[in-house]
């Protein structure tokens, strides 16, 4: 207790905020202009590859090229996310400044060419490359050097999803050991905001969802007097959301172990993972798998937009993104991992509503941030997510949600 006092007592200091008010603002608009540029791009490639399907077949060869940029100029960069909360642990080296640059390329080279990944692990890495970046004219304590990186982690998450106080709390979440940096919460707080904020003032716009089927009324007191029968599907919901999360990180883990002990030319991996992708897209006679999946390149394809209606999605929508994903990431090609787990949650969730007879856009919204709770193992930041995404009218069941997948999902992080 006497530990925490100092810390708050430190935190009002005018020394302190006006130090971080100021390395904020900095790391905030750098930040913020590399996402917006990132999304940007990310966007432009979305489309070329959507409405160019003869680029799937150069998936390997993307594969080989992101391969060989991180072997001759990516040193400890490919490591990525777990580099990151490695330094924020324990600094020693610090975060690679080609970290940005290479993840920015690697990962639209992923998209462009069909590969199954998201865009948080890009935006996160970017954030905190150049945060550390600053470092290098300030000089920091090892100590401010974590507030540091987890303030560039907060900006890039906030900015990416445009949920500031998501970004917020997962910085805070993500890092914690045993116990909170209280320290670092003025700093996450300032640039995931700013960040956002600076991202959106370019005219980066995000993707709007809404959660409709039981608002009768303006009022969204009522709410918080549930459904009984409504809240025990959502907690059998919220364990299969656990479960698709714990197959995540367990499939994850697993294949990369194998695919890096079995086969000792590296650089076929991302060839064999390119022409695996290949063929399921062929199999399954559809390329909605492919790529970052919040849209189809067809009005009626599955999609996280889609699958908060109605037929939007397949009873086995979820699995097969999962199975795209786990290939792309495993077998070396960039990206994040969050998108997909949205994907897969949203279209578990409409699943689980065809069959239990629930709201389909409650349950897409639900399966949309419970799988992503149980995988990160951030339930508090996913159920914040909740209500910056699609409003405050279920809190309770978002809650409800995310901790009971975060409960069911095993020990393991897809970042630890």
């Amino acid at each position: 207790m006497q530990h925490i006092k100092h810390q708050v007592s430190e935190l009002l200091n005018f020394r302190y905020l006006s130090k971080w008010l100021l390395i904020s603002a900095i790391i905030s608009a750098i930040t913020g202009l590399a996402v917006a540029l990132f999304l940007f791009l990310l966007d432009k490639v979305t489309i070329v590859q959507q409405t160019n399907n003869w680029l799937l077949f150069l998936l390997p060869v993307s594969g080989i090229l992101i391969y060989f940029i991180y072997h001759y100029s990516g040193k400890d960069s490919e490591s990525g996310n777990k580099l990151i909360l490695r330094e924020i642990q324990h600094p020693s080296q610090g975060v690679p400044k080609r970290m940005a640059p290479l993840i920015l390329i690697t990962t639209l080279l992923t998209h462009l060419t069909g590969g199954s990944a998201g865009r948080e692990g890009t935006a996160v890495q970017m954030g905190a490359s150049l945060s550390n970046l600053v470092n290098r004219f300030i000089k920091l304590s090892n100590e401010e050097i974590k507030i540091l990186l987890m303030a560039g982690v907060a900006g890039g998450f906030g900015a990416v999803f445009g949920t500031p106080f998501t970004g917020f709390l997962f910085a805070i979440e993500i890092s914690a050991i045993r116990k909170i940096n209280y320290k670092a919460i003025l700093p996450c707080l300032l640039t995931s905001f700013l960040s956002d904020l600076v991202c959106t003032s370019v005219g980066i716009t995000h993707t709007h969802y809404t959660v409709q089927s039981l608002i009768t009324n303006a009022s969204w007191l009522k709410y918080f007097q549930p459904d009984v029968f409504l809240l025990l599907k959502i907690i059998v919901s919220g364990i299969l959301f656990g479960l698709a999360a714990w197959l995540f990180i367990l499939s994850s883990h697993h294949l990369k172990k194998a695919l890096h002990t079995y086969i000792r030319i590296h650089w076929l991996l991302p060839v064999l993972g390119g022409l695996l992708i290949i063929a399921l897209t062929f199999l399954l006679g559809t390329r909605d798998y492919l790529g970052l999946g919040v849209t189809s390149a067809t009005p009626n394809g599955v999609s996280i937009v889609n699958a908060f209606h109605e037929g939007g999605a397949t009873y086995f929508s979820w699995f097969w993104k999962l199975l795209f994903t786990v290939i792309t990431l495993s077998f070396g090609f960039k990206g994040g991992e969050v998108t997909p787990l949205f994907f897969i949650g949203a279209a578990l969730g409409n699943t689980i509503a065809l069959l239990g007879n629930a709201p389909f856009d409650l349950m897409a919204a639900l399966g949309f941030i419970a799988v992503f709770a149980g995988a990160t193992k951030t339930p508090f930041a996913c159920t914040v997510m909740g209500v910056e995404l699609f409003g405050p009218e279920f809190v309770i069941y978002y809650s409800i949600a995310c901790f009971t997948a975060y409960f069911c999902s095993g020990k393991s992080s897809i970042y630890k």
